[in-house]
């Protein structure tokens, strides 16, 4: 087990308590369902949005400080990026917050990593491989659309 720091053991409460806060803070009443500040802050344009990437660089910060393996930091910022993304599309990515909670992901991954020494799993690099492929299918699919689209111009016009 790796002895933390009072500071780092502090810092890791704090990141604890405000994880809580933001996606489990409260019962939904009439189930067992939590939920936390964060979709209902998220309700607040713009500024509502901004809660969970703040919470994400704290969790960061706090990871590198501790030596976390660098692909368990990406798949913090991929939990955090689909977080903020699909949080961002009107009405369903409120919902969306209701269910992806990316700041109790991301703590876990830290706490898993803080005591021990743990390499990355493969369950980790394969998240991290899924995105990265997911980003680039999304970056080409612009040229895709654009190549579809003279296609069928240049043979109407023929």
């Amino acid at each position: 087990m790796r002895p933390l720091t009072p500071a780092q053991e502090q810092r890791l409460k704090a990141l604890r308590y405000l994880s809580e806060l933001l996606d489990s803070a409260f019962v939904v009443p009439g189930t067992t369902y939590r939920i936390g500040l964060d979709p209902i802050i998220g309700l607040v344009p713009v500024i509502g949005d901004l809660a969970s990437p703040l919470f994400t660089i704290g969790v960061l910060w706090q990871g590198r400080d501790l030596g976390i393996p660098k692909v368990v930091q990406l798949r913090m910022i991929f939990n955090a990026a689909i977080d903020a993304l699909i949080g961002a599309i009107p009405v369903a990515g409120d919902l969306f917050d209701f269910a992806w909670k990316s700041s109790q992901m991301n703590l876990a991954l830290l706490e898993r990593h803080a005591y021990e020494e743990h390499r990355a799993r493969a369950g980790d690099w394969l998240f991290v491989v899924a995105m990265i492929l997911l980003v680039v299918l999304i970056a080409a699919v612009p040229f895709i659309v654009a190549a579809w689209l003279i296609a069928t111009v240049g043979r109407l016009i023929r």
